[in-house]
Formats: structure tokens, sequence, C-alpha cells
């Protein structure tokens, strides 16, 4: 069972070639980019409200517009892309079934009950070290494992095939005015 949304998975995606296409000042659309990754542009709009939200993103108005970072890709965490997308939430929710033992009947202990629950504590831990790994990650220590997996000319080819959209939203606008 999963407990990071795919919807992470796709935002982060999104966010690593925003970060690429930043470093030439150009903005991208959520439509560009859900088309780059063949999802739908509705999903990947319902994602950028709350990347932008959370303040992630910014959106640049008119013609040729589109999303930018709101900040540089040193200071973006996995985690605030998890929590923007998923909203923060517990790992482990303790349903206190140490006071359900049957040798208990209807009068448990209270040694039974007390202190935190041996389980949640372990929980607990393993949620503090996700989110301190997770914190860790930024955007641009992904990119930077990312860029060293693929081919040296394939972020050239993203930022050419974003760039090529760019003026393509121009010109309809344009022709839409008049």
């Amino acid at each position: 069972m999963a407990h990071v949304s795919a919807g992470v998975e796709y935002a982060l995606h999104c966010l690593l070639y925003l970060a690429d296409a930043e470093e030439g000042g150009q903005t991208t659309s959520a439509r560009d980019l859900a088309e780059l990754q063949k999802i739908p542009a509705e999903f990947v709009a319902k994602l950028f409200t709350k990347l932008q939200k959370a303040g992630i993103v910014v959106a640049r108005e008119g013609i040729g517009g589109g999303f930018t970072l709101a900040r540089p890709a040193t200071d973006i965490t996995a985690l605030d892309v998890i929590e923007a997308v998923d909203g923060r939430k517990a790992l482990f929710e303790c349903r206190e079934i140490r006071a359900q033992c049957a040798l208990f009947g209807d009068r448990t202990p209270a040694w039974a009950m007390d202190g935190v629950c041996s389980i949640h504590v372990v929980m607990l831990e393993a949620e503090k070290r996700t989110r301190e790994v997770l914190a860790g990650h930024t955007l641009a220590s992904i990119a930077g494992r990312a860029a060293a997996k693929a081919p040296k000319d394939h972020g050239g080819r993203v930022k050419a095939w974003l760039a090529a959209r760019t003026p393509r939203r121009r010109r309809r606008g344009n022709s839409a005015k008049g």
C-alpha cells in the first residue's frame, strides 16, 4: 500500500522539468508538461493548483505564460512537494488495540495503557526518519541524480521541446486577438 500518491511522483517530474527550463528563464504551461508526460492536462492543472497554493510554483499570466518555480530548486524539498500534493498525514494511526485483549474482559489494566504504545513508538521513529530523509533531498539534488543517469543530450532535447511550444502558445493568443 502506497502512502505517497502517484500525484506526488508526477508533480516531482513536472517540477524537475521546471527547474531545468528555468535556467534559461523559460516558463512552461501545465498543458505542455502534461503532454510531455502523456498524462491528462486536467490532472496536472490540479497538481499545479496545490503547488501554487503551497508557494512552490508561481503562474506567469498572459500569452506564452506558464509556471516557474517560486524559489530556487535548492530550496524546495521532496517533503515540501509531498505535503503540498498529499497534505501532511501520519504514516501510522494507532488504534489502541493493546486495550482490547480478551484476557482483560471489560477492565483493561492501567499497565496495558501506560505510555505510548510500543508499536506506535516504532512508527513515530520511522515517520520522523522518513521526513528527515525527504527534507534532505531538494529538487536540485534529485535533478542532479536524474541528469547523471540520462544521456547527455536529453536535458537539451526536453528544453527544446518545451521551448518550441511557447511560441506556438503566443501565436494562438495573437491569432485569437485579431
